[in-house]
């Protein structure tokens, strides 16, 4: 490679130059080199600093012309073009020339851009976690056609018609990170839409979220689907269940269809909500509800179950109905639940 560099660099023909440089990057796409390659290459053909950069990424790749990778913070680009894939702007790649331009920049550029999207189309930038939001957006939105969601899935690195699944994240720890401990196998893209985080995989372990993440998990083999799931499914999490599953909702997860005007009108929504005004009895009444047991609730609380007795009592009181009660379980359930989802709504 370096010796064809050193005899294009020589030669006095722009036809001819023409000629070799467009041989030049087709033997590279033959040889399916990765993108600091490209760059790598570009620069010694063009003799000066070369660069990459794909929007999906928004990480730039900067060679100079001895091989050697470019870090300062602010390129003087002397000229540019498009990187264009399925007529989609995905990225730029140009040229760092101190004084005038050559003769052939032009058609270097223009070659290197279709190397780019040929790269791009083929293994797609999948060693990053952080993506385009536009691009996740359309891939998770239910109005995308199917065109344009393909388009988006092969810009993000995956295969367009992989089951992909994805999940609706709060968390003040960085998406990436978290993108990375529970999405073990690539490729994995992640973006923050408004409050809500999003995380696109073909698989993902609900068991390895971080401590201190809330996060539902669809589990659609469609991406629009599968979004529609994971919000649902986030509305439900709780300080003490962070991470649910929509599946694992099952009819609970009509609640969320229940219109807020007659959750609020509900007595029993109407009482919790009361109730909201005290931590503690809240707290309490949460534990139970979660375990199912007040010899295990009170082990949650770290109190004797006698206390937690006591207390229950009080709240049965509050809400009109006894709570040991098989019946007044699960009425305690549903309303702690109903007006958990009104807060989130």
């Amino acid at each position: 490679m370096e010796a064809l560099v050193a005899r294009l660099s020589r030669l006095d023909s722009d036809a001819e130059g023409a000629l070799r440089v467009v041989t030049f990057f087709d033997t590279l796409m033959r040889r399916r080199v990765d993108l600091p390659a490209l760059a790598r290459a570009a620069a010694g053909l063009a003799e000066c600093t070369a660069g990459i950069r794909l929007h999906a990424t928004g990480r730039s790749i900067r060679m100079s012309s001895a091989g050697t990778e470019v870090t300062d913070p602010v390129p003087m680009v002397s000229s540019e073009a498009t990187v264009i894939l399925d007529e989609e702007d995905i990225g730029a790649v140009w040229l760092e020339r101190h004084g005038p331009g050559r003769s052939l920049d032009e058609l270097l550029l223009e070659r290197l851009a279709i190397a780019v999207a040929a790269v791009v189309e083929r293994y797609g930038p999948a060693q990053t976690t952080m993506a385009d939001p536009a691009l996740v957006e359309l891939v998770i939105s239910s109005d995308a056609d199917d065109a344009s969601r393909n388009r988006a899935l092969r810009l993000l690195g995956f295969a367009p018609g992989a089951p992909i699944r994805v999940a609706a994240v709060r968390s003040s720890i960085p998406l990436d990170r978290v993108g990375t401990a529970v999405c073990t196998a690539r490729p994995v893209k992640a973006a923050q839409l408004a409050d809500v985080g999003v995380l696109m995989a073909c698989e993902v372990d609900d068991a390895a979220f971080p401590a201190g993440v809330r996060a539902g998990v669809g589990v659609a083999e469609h991406a629009a689907r599968s979004w529609h799931e994971a919000r649902t499914a986030l509305r439900f999490t709780t300080g003490r269940q962070p991470v649910v599953r929509y599946d694992a909702l099952g009819a609970l997860a009509l609640l969320a269809q229940v219109p807020a005007g007659v959750a609020r009108d509900n007595a029993d929504v109407a009482a919790i909500a009361r109730l909201a005004v005290a931590p503690e009895d809240l707290d309490t009444l949460d534990a139970y509800c979660t375990t199912g047991s007040l010899r295990r609730a009170a082990d949650v609380l770290h109190l004797h179950h006698s206390s937690v007795a006591r207390r229950l009592e009080q709240l049965g009181k509050a809400l009109g109905f006894s709570l040991t009660d098989p019946d007044g379980l699960l009425r305690a359930s549903v309303a702690l639940t109903m007006w958990r989802l009104l807060c989130d709504s």
